[in-house]
């Protein structure tokens, strides 16, 4: 699929004034996100829909309080590694609201937005809001672009064979079996979340790093403080470790299907937002089961062409933009959940080869 994205973003080529049909070219791919844009706001899709954010918050609200209640009642048992699951899953949810709120897709003021999103991710969650919600902007900017999106960025492991070429250490060494050790280093991701929040309130651009601060600090304090008062040391240390290692496989299971494995934007690509959107991002077939465990990001073309649709407008836009894609004869992947991770895990391997064939 990449040769398609170098071939939709090189400038068209018309007989005749050159230089005047590839303007009006670039004009009329401009107005094709318009076009969608007006077909979507007809059928009513971009609505608030109160009623669906009040149910689906007050279920993982209540499932947030059974899990605490069930940990208080069990006191120092082994069984508390069960709850410790269930808690991994609704951290996973959190998460999800987070990501909604951020997006204004539950209120259309900054305001109650943002105090909302302090509230389940700083407090509640132990990430920070304003660090994330910089990131994951950058991201919906501008996806799978190397040197502009964050989400690919060169760290532990690489996205490309560009930058496979240029590890150095202990990326070098991962990145020869990132696709073996993918999941295995998702058990780490709830905590490197935390660590990153915190090394972020130092960023100039962090706006109220004292407030996130605060409830970072809380967080952590109220969560080791009631393990280690309620369990044993043993029995807290395993606590910790099957929560935080299932959030972070539960945050991967739903976040790296949408672009992992797409294809990568080179400097020098030009495309429009409609293309650059739909051609990075990878929709996930299902039921309702997936809707509810993905939280609407396997509808992730419709998301980012837009943010702030509410969870359950996003199967309607769906359809729209599928049929809308076929019109212009761009390209619209989706695929079940397996074969997404295996398109990812996939990319990965080939982005590493590189790194094992030219030894250390």
């Amino acid at each position: 699929m990449a040769h398609i994205l170098k071939r939709m973003a090189n400038p068209m080529v018309l007989p005749g004034n050159s230089s005047t049909r590839e303007e009006q070219g670039a004009q009329q791919r401009g107005s094709d996100f318009s076009e969608l844009s007006r077909r979507i706001t007809e059928a009513g899709l971009l609505r608030r829909r109160p009623l669906y954010y009040t149910v689906r918050f007050g279920a993982v609200t209540l499932a947030l309080a059974g899990g605490i209640g069930a940990f208080l009642a069990l006191g120092d048992s082994w069984s508390q590694l069960i709850v410790a699951a269930f808690l991994a899953v609704i951290f996973g949810q959190l998460a999800l609201a987070a990501h909604d709120l951020a997006h204004r897709q539950v209120f259309s003021r900054r305001r109650p937005s943002e105090a909302g999103g302090l509230l389940v991710a700083d407090l509640l969650l132990g990430m920070s809001y304003g660090w994330w919600m910089n990131k994951h902007t950058r991201h919906h900017a501008n996806p799978n672009h190397e040197g502009k999106d964050p989400d690919v960025s060169p760290d532990i492991l690489v996205w490309s064979q560009r930058q496979a070429r240029k590890a150095k250490g202990l990326p070098r060494f991962i990145g020869k079996h990132q696709a073996m050790l993918f999941f295995p280093l998702l058990t780490l991701e709830g905590l490197n979340l935390s660590f990153a929040s915190f090394k972020a309130l130092g960023n100039a651009s962090m706006k109220r790093p004292v407030l996130e601060g605060t409830l970072l600090v809380v967080h952590f304090v109220v969560y080791f403080g009631a393990l280690f008062t309620v369990l044993s040391p043993a029995k807290a240390l395993a606590f910790v470790a099957v929560h935080q290692g299932l959030f972070g496989i539960c945050l991967g299971s739903v976040f790296a299907p949408n672009h992992k494995g797409m294809p990568m934007i080179e400097e020098g690509m030009r495309l429009d937002f409609l293309r650059r959107q739909v051609l990075t991002s990878r929709n996930v077939r299902g039921g309702a089961l997936i809707d509810v465990f993905m939280g609407g990001l396997n509808y992730q073309i419709e998301h980012h062409l837009f943010p702030s649709m509410p969870t359950p407008a996003l199967r309607r836009a769906q359809v729209i933009t599928e049929r809308y894609c076929a019109e212009l004869g761009i390209p619209y992947h989706q695929t079940g959940l397996l074969a997404s991770h295996r398109e990812a895990l996939r990319h990965l391997r080939s982005v590493g080869e590189p790194l094992r064939g030219g030894g250390d």
